[in-house]
């Protein structure tokens, strides 16, 4: 039987994903599997107070992610996804390590809401999982940690929330639309401290709290 110490210790030697082998990453994908079928939580979407949280990424296979780490001269640092149910916003914030007081940022905003299946007649919409959200991301800021005054996740989303738009002097702020930028993700394990997701393009996430 599968463990979560198991599965952390077997994805903290890959670097989120970007060391791993071919053979490591199809060991992984199987404790994945054999852990989700034991997910304490059948109904994810109405247990918010395990949701919401700064959860950190231990593991992807978004090569969407782990393709920051190619950047020239840039080298992809913490990864959070941050979860606010209330607001039903989610926060993906990347920290890029770099030369001393150049270390950048790059985030994106999104909404997202209980997957439905949309018929002809809107009313009789029904929703399709209790653990899939669909996903719309709206907002984007890129720029360097320090002109951002960025210390934290928890502080970080809270300078987001109560500025409509960044001046340019901090970062470049952009909107996104969402009706071009849309996915879903599926939480298929969650407790107080870990979390598993699997999205739209077949990408694997584990997070820790």
């Amino acid at each position: 039987m599968i463990s979560k110490t198991d599965l952390k210790n077997a994805v903290a030697t890959t670097n989120r994903g970007l060391s791993v082998t071919k053979d490591g990453q199809q060991a992984i994908a199987s404790m994945i599997v054999e852990l989700e079928a034991s997910n304490p939580t059948p109904d994810p979407l109405s247990a918010t107070h395990l949701l919401a949280g700064d959860w950190r990424l231990l593991y992807t296979t978004s090569q969407e992610l782990l393709g920051i780490d190619r950047v020239p001269f840039a080298q992809l640092g913490e990864i959070y996804q941050c979860v606010r149910p209330e607001l039903m916003r989610i926060y993906n914030i990347a920290e890029i390590n770099s030369l001393p007081y150049c270390e950048g940022l790059v985030s994106v905003v999104a909404s997202f809401a209980p997957a439905v299946n949309l018929p002809a007649d809107p009313i009789a919409a029904t929703i399709v999982s209790r653990r899939r959200v669909d996903v719309r991301f709206n907002r984007g800021v890129i720029g360097l940690q320090r002109l951002l005054g960025y210390e934290s996740p928890a502080q970080y989303i809270k300078a987001l929330e109560s500025t409509r738009k960044l001046s340019l002097l901090k970062g470049i702020d952009f909107s996104i639309n969402p009706t071009r930028q849309q996915g879903w993700l599926e939480i298929t394990y969650l407790d107080a401290d870990l979390r598993i997701g699997r999205g739209n393009q077949g990408s694997l996430f584990v997070l820790t709290k």
